[in-house]
């Protein structure tokens, strides 16, 4: 009995402190934009309401535990079957907590089905094991990030190319399954310029957790920048550097086949590469895009992120080839 006691403290007490992280950048209770906030709200009433009948019912259950258990000289309980004012009661009451806890929730739900006025419109497309993003009116298409301005609601149309994924942003918005042959839609705006992480959150193959999710969101001005750079020409490399020889390595080893590059390939598969080095991550958002992890992810895709589609033709890059093409996508602005 002391041992099964010292059990459930132990285990008591590691709940309680997984729930007091400090730094928990995916804390759904931490709202910081309206649609996260409506959510919210929502949230708090419920949980109160179900932790009053939680405490009702298990003290009630307890009451009748301790109080009427059975006794050597204990009487015949009193049979309650047929009382109709019990059956009534406790028919009714259920009902009635049930109705306050829907009517709030199906109101929310309805509003934020609606589409917000005056949104950037992006079409998101999940693949294994990253997000393509496409802003419909804006030409441009990115991957990775979702780029959006502050005090502007974004309207985001889901398709999925493989399998099904689900998109989430906690401190945003609830999460949305992306689903083949179907397309879902949610939307959510951010409070202030920042980055917020989220990631898939229905299980998609073998690195179903390597894909990840980042909002960033910018001050519209920083944004409308933003976006003309992203649909102005790729900067070409210089003649005569790293960066060149890189660009014909690409070329050689079939980059192409699967990514794009404007004006210089057409690829369908792979994230779309044209402004690759504006971009703060890459591989779904599981690697800081700078050098060093360039590397070690051009070195062994598969072994940094099992099941991805990014095949290299051929024998494994060579540490003069994995530079080269470094220094090219470092000229991918």
């Amino acid at each position: 009995m002391r041992r099964n006691r010292r059990l459930a403290f132990s285990a008591s007490l590691f709940l309680f402190l997984v729930a007091c992280a400090e730094n928990a950048p995916q804390d759904t209770l931490e709202p910081q934009g309206e649609v996260a906030r409506r959510i919210d709200q929502l949230i708090n009433p419920v949980f109160i309401v179900a932790g009053l009948v939680f405490v009702l019912v298990e003290g009630l259950v307890l009451l009748a535990v301790f109080k009427f258990r059975s006794k050597p000289d204990s009487p015949e309980p009193e049979q309650i079957h047929g009382n109709t004012r019990l059956e009534v009661g406790w028919t009714l009451i259920p009902a009635l907590i049930l109705l306050a806890v829907a009517v709030p929730t199906i109101a929310v739900i309805f509003d934020l089905a609606e589409k917000p006025e005056n949104p950037v419109n992006v079409t998101v497309i999940g693949h294994q094991f990253w997000w393509e993003y496409r802003y419909d009116d804006l030409g441009v298409v990115t991957a990775n990030e979702l780029r959006m301005p502050v005090g502007r609601p974004v309207f985001l149309t889901l398709n999925s190319d493989d399998v099904i994924h689900s998109y989430w942003i906690p401190a945003l918005a609830g999460k949305t399954d992306v689903v083949p042959g179907r397309s879902n839609t949610m939307s959510f705006s951010a409070d202030a310029p920042g980055e917020y992480l989220g990631q898939c959150t229905e299980f998609c193959g073998d690195s179903h957790a390597n894909m990840r999710a980042k909002a960033i969101a910018m001050a519209p001005r920083d944004f409308d920048a933003w976006v003309a750079g992203q649909r102005a020409a790729s900067v070409k490399a210089a003649a005569g550097t790293p960066a060149e020889e890189g660009a014909l390595a690409f070329a050689q080893k079939g980059c192409g086949t699967c990514h794009t590059v404007e004006g210089v390939s057409e690829g369908i598969i792979g994230p779309n590469l044209t402004h690759f080095a504006t971009r703060t991550t890459f591989a779904g958002s599981i690697f800081d895009n700078n050098d060093a992890n360039l590397r070690k992810w051009l070195r062994d895709p598969q072994g940094e992120k099992p099941g991805n589609k990014m095949i290299i033709p051929g024998a494994p890059l060579t540490p003069d080839e994995i530079t080269k093409l470094i220094a090219y996508l470092n000229t991918l602005r």
